[in-house]
């Protein structure tokens, strides 16, 4: 308000809504006179005012409205006006549109975000909540359910299976044998066929593979230095020589891919130009990491010391989990929740843990399984459930308790992601 330019934008915005008014009443002189006598002396905007002045030539109220974009005259319109003329005074003189809802959305957005159990999409919309009480959800209860049937069988991996990764599709799986196997499959789960069996030399150790988001493309490695991308029939487009890769993640830019190594840490790896570049840097062996979807953030299961999230973005350590029972175990922790709100992660002292991604100490305690657990994967579809897989040879699904009905298990079949660790064959209970 202080600036002699503002001023005159304000008067130039009411002037036009008087201009404007006055031609869709149909009083062409009065409108003339605004345009002659009031908008052109304030020398302000000239290429506008020619185009004021062409709306004289309009045969009727439509065909001005239609050519000015203009909601005619009424509430529409000088409701606009209000929020362009409130943009150049302070709060202590009008306060902005909308303040009070504005006031009231951030208080739930902010009771929301403080909550432990919050597990459903975040809604703006203040119509969906009362205003009369806090925001509170009850306290996270899971259950396990037994309730699972046998689709399809995969043999013939002599050497067992320590890895499973699902095509972006869900078409196809690639499994991946232990540390002295040299050999991944990719088997078309749907129709049960070995379409690869890749192999480039005796010597390798392919324990771990991520795929592109292309589908069409995936990264596989191990610790004896072997790096590749390949193509669904096993060629080998790239290679990446003397990387001994611990776990591997695809970003969804298509190039990079992050691969954490026996140096204890996360370097990116950009398989276009052929560069790379530190991420992560830890103090202790880093068995296992999975990324966030937005990739911004990521959670690492480091050799004794727990689950640690690190931002990728700003490469900087956020939180250390507490609870976990962490050795020299590959376990595998991952986002869950409609929101990716909480965090998951398996333990050697047989239990399944969830945290709020925010607070340090855990919130739920899951126990059953008799071994170590060393997967878990949250269901995408169904942000309630959970999967946990355990060196006593089960995987068990977890829920709201009461238990979960058939219809939510049957949804769940179709997009639950996860590991199991079991000789001889590939076991897929769905």
């Amino acid at each position: 308000m202080h600036s002699p330019n503002a001023i005159v934008r304000m008067k130039f915005l009411l002037l036009q809504q008087k201009y404007l008014e006055y031609l869709e009443d149909g009083k062409v002189l009065e409108a003339l006179q605004v345009l002659r006598g009031e908008l052109t002396p304030l020398k302000y905007n000239t290429d506008r005012i020619h185009v004021l002045s062409g709306y004289l030539m309009c045969s009727h109220a439509d065909d001005l409205r239609a050519k000015a974009e203009w909601e005619g005259k009424g509430t529409a319109s000088r409701s606009r006006l209000l929020d362009k003329l409130q943009t150049y005074l302070p709060p202590s003189v009008m306060l902005p549109p909308r303040r009070l809802h504005t006031l009231l959305r951030q208080a739930v957005e902010l009771q929301r975000d403080r909550c432990l159990y919050h597990n459903t999409k975040l809604d703006n919309n203040l119509d969906s909540v009362s205003l009369l009480l806090d925001h509170v959800c009850s306290r996270l209860v899971l259950q396990h359910h037994h309730q699972l049937k046998l689709l399809r069988t995969l043999e013939g991996h002599a050497y067992g299976v320590s890895y499973l990764a699902w095509s972006p599709d869900d078409t196809y799986l690639i499994a991946c044998g232990p540390d002295d196997c040299s050999e991944l499959w990719l088997w078309n789960v749907q129709t049960g066929e070995l379409r690869t069996k890749m192999s480039q030399s005796h010597e390798d150790s392919l324990t771990s593979v991520a795929w592109n988001p292309d589908g069409k493309r995936f990264v596989t490695g191990g610790q004896r230095g072997q790096f590749y991308q390949c193509d669904l029939d096993g060629n080998l487009l790239d290679s990446w020589e003397g990387v001994r890769v611990q776990c591997l993640w695809c970003l969804s830019d298509g190039k990079t891919v992050l691969a954490s190594d026996t140096h204890q840490r996360i370097r990116g790896y950009n398989f276009e130009d052929l560069t790379d570049r530190n991420i992560v840097q830890e103090d202790h062996p880093i068995m296992s990491f999975t990324v966030s979807k937005n990739g911004r953030l990521a959670l690492l299961n480091v050799a004794t010391q727990g689950v640690h999230l690190w931002d990728l973005q700003d490469r900087v350590l956020v939180r250390k989990y507490q609870g976990v029972t962490q050795g020299f175990y590959t376990i595998h922790s991952c986002f869950g929740g409609h929101n990716e709100d909480f965090i998951a992660s398996g333990s050697e002292d047989h239990k399944v843990y969830i945290w709020h991604r925010r607070g340090e100490l855990p919130i739920a305690e899951l126990t059953g399984h008799t071994r170590t657990v060393n997967c878990v994967s949250w269901n995408p579809a169904i942000p309630g459930l959970m999967a946990s897989a355990s060196d006593d040879g089960t995987v068990r699904i977890w829920g709201p308790a009461p238990f979960l009905d058939t219809q939510m298990v049957d949804m769940m079949t179709d997009s639950l992601e996860f590991w199991v660790r079991i000789q001889k064959k590939i076991w897929i209970p769905f």
